[in-house]
């Protein structure tokens, strides 16, 4: 039990962190910790791979939940909310209940964004990524990994749209999904920045 509640404690400023920058607000960020901590203790920690991201992932979830629910009551959106929809919860059974709000997500992305911008906006958006992380794994500089995080938010607000197969719609929910309900990331990064080399292969044989 010492060391449940000493890892948790490790992690608890990041989590107040990402929960603080989704809602903009200290109390309720402070209460979605708290709500985090109440969960871990009921989570089977045998089964999770990856603490401290299953930790993020979960706080994230369940600040988006509340962040969305205050601007419903608010009616003040008319954007899609792209990842904000996605909360698959920390109980498996839950994806059933969410999949229509993840599949629509995640095509937005893919019809949307670049896949070098993909990869960035998924892991500092979704999975609280530093971004020297993210340049590390794109192969940017640090600076160009936040200019590109910046420029993924604004082409979701776009309209531009591109054709997305249905094996690369379905190979993004799921690599998505395990990487939420498990904290173990890794599968997702390789898609991800597979992603980007295929793109980049695609656009040499066009030009």
């Amino acid at each position: 039990m010492y060391t449940d509640t000493a890892s948790f404690q490790t992690v608890r400023p990041r989590l107040y962190g990402v929960a603080c920058r989704v809602l903009g607000s200290p109390s309720e960020a402070d209460d979605i910790v708290q709500d985090a901590w109440i969960r871990w203790q009921g989570t089977d920690r045998d089964e999770i791979r990856d603490p401290t991201g299953f930790l993020i992932t979960m706080t994230a979830r369940l600040a988006l939940t509340v962040g969305q629910s205050a601007r419903a009551r608010r009616e003040i959106s008319s954007e899609p909310q792209e990842l904000d929809a996605v909360d698959v919860g920390d109980d498996p059974s839950r994806v059933a209940e969410q999949g229509d709000a993840i599949e629509r997500a995640l095509l937005t992305l893919l019809e949307r964004l670049s896949a070098t911008e993909r990869a960035a906006y998924v892991l500092r958006e979704s999975f609280d990524y530093p971004h020297r992380r993210i340049a590390e794994l794109l192969g940017l500089s640090e600076a160009n990994a936040r200019q590109i995080v910046t420029r993924a938010r604004g082409h979701l607000r776009g309209h531009r749209r591109r054709h997305v197969g249905a094996l690369e719609h379905r190979r993004l929910i799921d690599n998505f999904i395990a990487a939420a309900q498990t904290g173990d990331l890794a599968s997702l990064e390789r898609l991800l920045v597979a992603d980007i080399a295929e793109g980049e292969t695609h656009d040499r044989l066009a030009a």
